[in-house]
């Protein structure tokens, strides 16, 4: 395992990369910790700037290009970022079973499976996890 490709993919891909590895750690201690408490609050209002992030900084990340310079992921971020929003409108009217809901699909979604796209061959977190392929 080496950082190395990472650091030299520019600073969108590091960017990019940091705020998701962010999002992931953080979603676990979110997930771990009292519901409704203020640190709950702080952390999920932390969370979601995070992820908010990753969405903004993959729009600009033109690698692979299916239609012009998106790809089937570029979806993913839009379906992301309503998502995102429902999340944070459902806990700011208190419809907690949707807030709940709508955060651990994202978490496992947006992150989790999105994972498994990453670490694909001639991704750069497949060469910063395995090496060179």
């Amino acid at each position: 395992m080496s950082l190395d490709p990472l650091a030299g993919s520019g600073w969108l891909i590091t960017l990019h990369a940091s705020t998701a590895l962010l999002s992931l750690v953080m979603g676990v201690l979110i997930f771990a910790r009292p519901k409704g408490t203020l640190i709950h609050r702080a952390l999920g209002y932390t969370w979601i700037a995070a992820m908010a992030m990753v969405v903004i900084s993959l729009l600009f990340i033109n690698e692979i290009r299916t239609w012009g310079p998106f790809s089937p992921i570029h979806l993913l971020t839009v379906i992301t970022a309503c998502a995102l929003f429902v999340g944070w409108r459902a806990a700011r009217t208190h419809q907690v079973k949707s807030h709940r809901l709508t955060m651990i699909i994202l978490w496992f979604g947006a992150l989790g499976l999105n994972i498994g796209f990453t670490l694909l061959p001639g991704r750069v977190m497949h060469e910063v996890v395995f090496g060179p392929s």
